[in-house]
């Protein structure tokens, strides 16, 4: 049995046969219909036999495979196999094509308009990676990220080794290489987008990641705050509570990590020893299973002089939290709906609202934050559906037990609510009860000692300009 099959459509023969060849010629064992097939085998169940013994998939997507039923029945097989995780499952780009639904979330290769000299270092890297020999990193980066799809049902277990997790966009990525080579050689296990595999889940893959990540570095430049895949990773850091260590380039800080201390790396030197020492302390604490403590956290920015937020329009921001809605990212969504209103209210930096703040908020800012959580959940989120199960009218702490408990934030006004954000909205279900979003947290000023009084004051100053604005309408 060969160790990759190679799918294709019956017009695509003379085009997968040659890759065959390289790949054979690199040591690849392939099997391919057109050489393995004999006369009288019945070609469904040596098709099966051979896509169960295969440890790769090779799928070549062109115009011809998206009109060839044969092809349609292997991508089918190869995708259920690889669902399983018994089978790397990567697709080929061939032609006037784009990435069909089934393999938008895997890393793809790119054979389209191709050089002889980019094809034949393309059929290279695949073979090495087949191999498991380590790609070069100058192609060593998935050729796109797809755009974010719902939570994946596989569950998000440990990677081998937890590490930091390197977070860059594609025009900063020779500072994110460098980066990422000297933290290894320091000795702290380092991942970033850099080393996902060809046939890797990659949206999994990241999620994966992230979750069990020791910290996120963060590069912060403009590339960067306009980039959906960074926002989205950022996001997830924030879902999981890793700590975070954003790394200034160029231009402002990112939007999402407002109130979050920074290294000033504008001048392009790497971190440190202190700061390196940090990364450190933070995986450790991680890998010990202890909690951070305050030698781990630092309260104030590295960077001096400091350096401001950038600033997004506020239907830039709307239209990121109607995709994140529209996909069913319900905590994305929350985060972004916080963000917003700190944006709006001039509050970024300091990451909560006292009445007076809020005020600041515009009239149509919060409508349209109310109407896009009704709209995506039929109107069973947003501000005016955690009206309806306790109207705020005052400041007191007592009014905040009374929506907490109403919203499903704590199950008693004697009871306590989970510190931890990611355990906070998993214990809501999938969408939240009525009521549940958004929930104004802010897992950025979760590590600090008044956490509780802040988010208590986010949630009744909004909650009160809503309910003025709604009164004078």
């Amino acid at each position: 049995m060969s160790e990759v099959f190679l799918s294709h459509a019956p017009e695509d023969t003379a085009w997968a046969t040659e890759l065959a060849t390289r790949l054979t010629a690199h040591g690849v064992q392939i099997f391919l219909d057109a050489w393995q097939l004999l006369p009288g085998d019945v070609v469904v169940h040596r098709l099966e036999a051979e896509i169960r013994a295969a440890t790769t998939a090779l799928v070549l997507i062109s115009p011809a495979s998206a009109a060839s039923p044969r092809a349609h029945e292997e991508y089918a097989a190869l995708a259920t196999a690889g669902a399983r995780g018994d089978l790397r499952f990567i697709p080929l780009l061939r032609g006037d094509v784009t990435v069909p639904p089934f393999a938008a979330n895997r890393t793809w290769r790119d054979f389209r308009d191709l050089g002889a000299q980019e094809y034949d270092a393309k059929v290279a890297e695949l073979a090495a990676v087949i191999l498991g020999h380590a790609p070069d990193p100058a192609t060593g980066h998935a050729d796109s990220l797809a755009a974010a799809l719902p939570a994946p049902p596989r569950p998000l277990t440990p990677p081998e080794e937890p590490g930091v997790v390197l977070c860059y966009a594609a025009a900063d990525a020779a500072y994110g290489q460098a980066l990422a080579a000297a933290l290894r050689t320091a000795g702290l296990p380092t991942w970033s987008v850099g080393d996902l595999r060809p046939g890797d889940a990659h949206f999994w893959t990241i999620r994966q990641r992230l979750r069990y990540a020791t910290a996120v570095v963060v590069l912060m430049s403009p590339q960067s705050q306009d980039s959906d895949d960074i926002t989205r990773m950022i996001l997830e850091g924030l879902l999981h509570d890793r700590p975070f260590f954003p790394v200034l380039l160029h231009g402002d800080r990112n939007y999402h990590l407002a109130h979050t201390w920074y290294l000033d790396a504008r001048d392009g030197r790497l971190p440190g020893a202190d700061h390196v020492a940090l990364l450190r302390r933070l995986h450790d604490a991680h890998g010990e299973g202890r909690p951070l403590g305050p030698a781990d956290i630092l309260p104030a920015p590295l960077a001096r002089p400091p350096v401001r937020a950038v600033r997004i329009p506020a239907v830039t921001s709307l239209d990121g939290l109607a995709h994140a809605l529209r996909q069913g990212e319900w905590a994305h969504a929350d985060l972004l709906t916080t963000s917003l209103l700190l944006e709006a209210a001039g509050r970024l930096d300091d990451g909560w609202l006292r009445a007076r703040d809020a005020r600041r908020v515009p009239s149509g800012v919060l409508a349209g934050i109310d109407a896009l959580w009704a709209g995506h959940t039929h109107d069973r989120q947003g501000f005016t559906a955690q009206a309806r199960t306790a109207t705020v009218r005052g400041t007191r702490h007592a009014e905040f037990l009374t929506l907490s408990v109403a919203c499903g934030w704590r199950g008693s006004e004697t009871g306590g609510v989970p510190r931890s954000y990611r355990e906070f909205t998993a214990a809501a279900g999938p969408g939240g009860r009525p009521g549940f979003y958004p929930t104004l947290r802010n897992p950025q000023t979760e590590r600090f000692p008044d956490w509780y009084d802040q988010w208590t004051a986010t949630v009744l100053a909004t909650h009160l300009h809503f309910h003025h604005e709604g009164a004078s309408r």
